[in-house]
């Protein structure tokens, strides 16, 4: 089986984000499975080649406004399942280019006016790249990809619904796990109070909620994992809360690359989140596997109050001090433990990947067989 993975941006092209990780992750995982295993992505990283090979899989870089280029790729990979990881037009050309493959579309953080409207008042775009960019994403030829794809999940299941309705979908998209790892060996919990941010240093993240927190806390350590895309931005923050003595920013972290990240997750005793708005995001996962609690302001599948803290705005040291107490967040983390090991490991999250894609191909049997005869 060939599968393509399609995405807006791949881990380490100058991007660290969710999308990313979980493409790159899933990708590497069904190539060590045997799995042909194509990726395309947006063009992001001018270091990188238009084609280069990464752990099994076979990467292929195209520029948004060159849609020709990419149709003209997605019919030379002759894929037998085109799987978009959220939406975009490349979800949009992959089905004009090979209408008779199966087509999948995982929706990882569909948004709605309220979404948007937060995005653009924190992103710091300018009001023209932020419309292109959302025309990229969700323009009605793409919507109309969508509802024609062989099969449609949520990466979280509070998603299906959200995604049913701003796609205007006949059903409800299901759960289909992002893969995590579970450590092989758990590293030890830090002595001393130990929390971790992880994330870019901008937008709607917020992290000077979480310096705040540094400030307010000295007894406690605190790791700010990421920063800015903006030198300038970065550099700023990083002199600003420079004197915090329990405040460690060690910069961009590479987990597919660093065990330093693995070690971070490990100690901490809890993984604070303090953006405005989120899907699932991969490092509650990643936190849960590490028998970390969490602590954010969003509960996405009510994961947050089930294995930490939902903190309403204004009252994340509230929140955090109840954690620390009484050693809650331990059996938190522990309650996330079990529940990601479930479902969420490696192991059940690529099998759930690969009944999704043989279900697909069936699908698309099923249409293009019915194309044909009707065509007869």
């Amino acid at each position: 089986m060939h599968v393509c993975l399609m995405c807006i941006e791949f881990f380490g092209d100058s991007i660290y984000g969710g999308f990313g990780r979980s493409t790159r992750f899933i990708g590497r995982e069904l190539a060590r499975r045997g799995v042909q295993v194509s990726v395309v992505v947006s063009r992001r990283s001018p270091d990188r080649p238009d084609r280069y090979e990464l752990e099994g899989m076979t990467v292929h870089q195209v520029a948004p406004a060159r849609m020709d280029h990419a149709v003209r790729l997605f019919r030379t990979l002759r894929a037998d399942v085109y799987h978009s990881q959220d939406t975009s037009m490349l979800t949009l050309l992959a089905r004009i280019a090979c209408p008779q493959a199966a087509h999948v579309v995982t929706f990882r953080d569909p948004m709605d006016p309220v979404d948007w409207r937060i995005e653009s008042d924190h992103a710091g775009m300018p009001a023209a790249g932020w419309w292109s960019y959302r025309q990229f994403i969700g323009n009605p030829l793409v919507t109309r990809a969508v509802r024609q794809a062989d099969g449609r999940y949520g990466a979280a299941t509070f998603i299906g619904p959200k995604a049913q309705a701003i796609f205007g979908l006949p059903e409800t998209p299901p759960l289909l796990a992002s893969p995590v790892d579970l450590p092989r060996t758990d590293t030890p919990k830090a002595t001393r109070p130990t929390i971790c941010w992880v994330g870019r240093w901008e937008g709607r993240k917020r992290i000077e909620h979480f310096f705040a927190l540094a400030a307010a806390n000295p007894h406690v350590t605190c790791v700010a994992v990421g920063g800015a895309r903006d030198a300038q931005r970065d550099r700023a923050l990083r002199v600003q809360y420079s004197g915090l003595p329990n405040l460690l920013m060690p910069g961009v972290l590479d987990q597919f690359a660093d065990p330093a990240w693995s070690r971070v997750m490990g100690e901490s005793w809890v993984l604070v989140n303090t953006s405005l708005r989120e899907g699932l995001p991969t490092t509650f996962l990643e936190a849960a596997a590490h028998r970390t609690a969490i602590l954010s302001g969003n509960d996405p599948d009510g994961f947050a109050s089930r294995f930490g803290a939902h903190a309403e705005e204004g009252r994340l040291q509230e929140s955090l001090t109840w954690l620390l107490a009484h050693n809650r967040w331990r059996t938190l983390g522990q309650a996330g433990y079990a529940y990601v090991a479930q479902q969420f490991a490696t192991e059940p999250a690529l099998q759930a990947h690969l009944d999704a894609y043989a279900a697909a191909i069936d699908a698309a049997r099923r249409r293009t067989g019915a194309s044909s005869r009707r065509a007869s």
